[in-house]
């Protein structure tokens, strides 16, 4: 039997309360020094000396306020609250390793995508192309009423929404800067040959633009792609766009189900359904 490679991912967010809420009140943990930077530097270096590929960042955008029509038992167990950004937190841990890479956790629905295309440029420049992004399009309504709307997209919408999103990040990503654009050549002063960057037009059912990516070529140009949809749209948006799909079922068969399923969709399938 031939031999599987296992990739090891830490998984974390930048709370106290995550997952296991209430593990902050033992003695021996340290998640209420979240806010610190030396937790997530000290954190960076345990993992990397622990030989994991990769650290991946939870976030929400919004807060649980459903229970009891109220966020008291939110802010009283730290269920993901408070919750500060992960993107501001790699550039720290990259610093301090050599081979940890970074999926980071950011909503499109409350991005501009001009903007974060800088954004991940950015770091996955100062990582050296070690920086992921998991791609989600929110699910709480308190989040929708903080970005000053009355609720979310329909849940098909979002996903029909990220689709476009995720086109115009491709172009601005992959085809505004070719690979021999930057020359920094200092004796004709010249640090970027213009003909080589391209003007980005993109006219989709959710997006516009029409300007340049503000950042030369980063090491991966497009950072690695996770996504988490179980939805049969979500299922289809993950075919189509991510390198990493998050799965849950309760036991193999299912596993093995959903596995199969979500690579028919991968290629050509999903290609062909969304063009």
């Amino acid at each position: 039997m031939a031999k599987k490679q296992i990739l090891l991912n830490a998984f974390n967010m930048n709370c106290v309360g995550h997952i296991n809420h209430g593990l902050w009140t033992h003695p021996r943990d340290n998640s209420v020094d979240y806010n610190t930077l030396s937790y997530w530097t000290e954190l960076a270096k345990t993992l990397e000396r622990g030989l994991f590929d990769g650290l991946f960042i939870a976030d929400i955008i919004g807060v649980y306020d459903v229970y009891q029509q109220s966020i008291d038992l939110t802010a009283r167990e730290a269920i993901q609250l408070p919750v500060n950004d992960p993107l501001l937190l790699v550039p720290a841990m990259a610093a301090v390793t050599q081979h940890l890479g970074f999926g980071v956790t950011s909503n499109l629905s409350y991005e501009p995508p001009y903007l974060f295309a800088r954004r991940m440029s950015t770091l996955d420049h100062l990582t050296g192309g070690r920086a992921g992004w998991n791609i989600v399009t929110g699910y709480l309504d308190s989040g929708a009423r903080a970005m000053g709307l009355l609720t979310q997209d329909e849940h098909d919408q979002r996903y029909d929404r990220a689709d476009d999103y995720l086109e115009l990040l491709y172009k601005l990503w992959e085809g505004s800067w070719e690979d021999e654009a930057v020359r920094r050549d200092k004796a004709a002063r010249v640090f970027a040959d213009a003909s080589r960057i391209h003007r980005i037009s993109h006219q989709g059912p959710f997006y516009q633009l029409d300007g340049y990516h503000l950042c030369e070529p980063s090491r991966q140009r497009t950072p690695v792609l996770f996504q988490a949809g179980s939805s049969d749209r979500g299922q289809l948006f993950a075919a189509r766009h991510a390198e990493g799909i998050f799965i849950a079922a309760q036991d193999k068969d299912k596993t093995r189900q959903l596995v199969q399923d979500i690579r028919r969709q991968a290629w050509p399938p999903a290609a062909v359904a969304m063009t």
